[in-house]
């Protein structure tokens, strides 16, 4: 079974820092636009949600068909 992550850090404004795909999947440039997708989607949850709680590992934060998105929050505010 192929299975792949993608492993991204965003800034405060949205904007990608860093973007690293890790696993045995072969990459297909259509998966590298669903995953950039899914992570700005989320990112609406994660602006919301990390003003109400004071956790820093926000699990399972969104779903999209098996892709599942989990955030850590660092003191910078940095997703």
């Amino acid at each position: 079974m192929a299975s792949t992550a993608c492993f991204v850090i965003v800034s405060r404004n949205d904007i990608p820092i860093y973007e690293a795909e890790v696993g045995s999947a072969l990459k297909k440039e259509e998966a590298a636009h669903q995953h950039q997708f899914i992570l700005h989607a989320a990112l609406d949850i994660v602006q919301d949600l990390a003003w109400t709680t004071s956790a820093m590992f926000l699990k399972a934060m969104d779903r999209f068909s098996d892709l599942v998105v989990s955030v850590y929050v660092t003191a910078g505010t940095i997703s």
